[in-house]
């Protein structure tokens, strides 16, 4: 009969040893308390409490967790805008007391905190504005939450401002404006591109012209340059200067005859191309030459006249 009862006594103290200890996890601290009052704070390993008299309070993570915090406002432009600022906390090793005992729920402190920093400072500031400076956002949130949270036991180890994402209509509406821009300047590009076109068209047209001006000039003096070795040479055997020049000229009309008449696809006809033509403007050449002279020398013989009557 003893025997019977034994064996349950013992059974019941080796679960009341096994229950007297307990293993925290590492970067986790557990807390303890003793008929409900705070006893202590064990780290990470094996750990022994006094059975039916200490029980574990909670469990608190030393590692750095992140909290994603979605806020609604409005920019100094009257346009409402979403952002997610993301902050990144974990509790201090030397504080998890005040951790776990100030705060019941912290995510909910740290999100008041968040919604007061960014409705303050976005309101001051354009959209575009919100875009440039979420740095200074941010900065300020982390700002804010490290003297609030402190005193609680938490250290804020970073906070980002992770998206902007302004009303539906409000994005359209600035794509419309970018698309705007970008035609304006693919314009403007084009426009200039268009007119340094037409001005060197125009620079190298008048560069042609006046190219082709001095060739024609150049021609013309080696034309008048030949013609003129020509009259000194039929000089030189007793034909005078107007016979020479009608002789010229009836070369070159039967050297233009000859060079048409080379062309096989000519199709021109020259009226009239007889000698007696050719004789004809010889004759109108000489009464021009003459009648030139004698206008010449009654010119000379006036002034004569004029200066002796003075």
């Amino acid at each position: 009969m003893g025997q019977y009862i034994l064996v349950p006594i013992i059974f019941f103290g080796l679960i009341i040893l096994i229950s007297s200890f307990f293993v925290v996890k590492q970067q986790t601290a557990a807390i303890v308390e003793r008929f409900g009052k705070f006893q202590s704070i064990r780290q990470s390993g094996l750990q022994l409490k006094i059975p039916l008299v200490d029980r574990i309070a909670g469990k608190m993570s030393l590692k750095i967790q992140q909290l994603d915090v979605i806020i609604e406002t409005k920019t100094l432009d009257d346009v409402f805008v979403r952002l997610k600022v993301s902050v990144q906390y974990k509790v201090i090793k030397d504080k998890v007391y005040d951790a776990f005992y100030k705060l019941d729920y912290p995510h909910d402190q740290i999100t008041s905190y968040v919604f007061d920093v960014v409705r303050a400072e976005v309101p001051k500031m354009k959209l575009d504005d919100v875009f440039v400076k979420k740095d200074d956002i941010a900065l300020a949130v982390k700002a804010e939450l490290n003297d609030a949270m402190s005193d609680y036991g938490f250290d804020i180890i970073k906070t980002l401002v992770t998206d902007i994402d302004p009303d539906a209509q409000v994005k359209a509406a600035m794509n419309r404006i970018n698309a705007a821009d970008r035609e304006k300047t693919a314009a403007q590009f084009e426009g200039d591109a268009a007119r340094i076109l037409i001005v060197e068209k125009a620079k190298a047209e008048a560069e042609s012209k006046r190219l082709q001006g001095q060739g024609i000039a150049d021609q013309r003096r080696e034309i008048a340059r030949g013609l003129e070795e020509s009259v000194e040479v039929l000089n030189k055997v007793g034909i005078n200067s107007q016979e020479a020049s009608a002789l010229i000229v009836v070369t070159q009309h039967y050297d233009t005859l000859q060079s048409i008449g080379q062309e096989t696809n000519s199709n021109l006809i020259l009226l009239p191309n007889s000698p007696q033509a050719g004789s004809t403007m010889l004759n109108d050449m000489v009464a021009s030459f003459t009648a030139s002279n004698q206008i010449g020398e009654a010119m000379k013989n006036a002034d004569k006249n004029k200066k002796n009557n003075e």
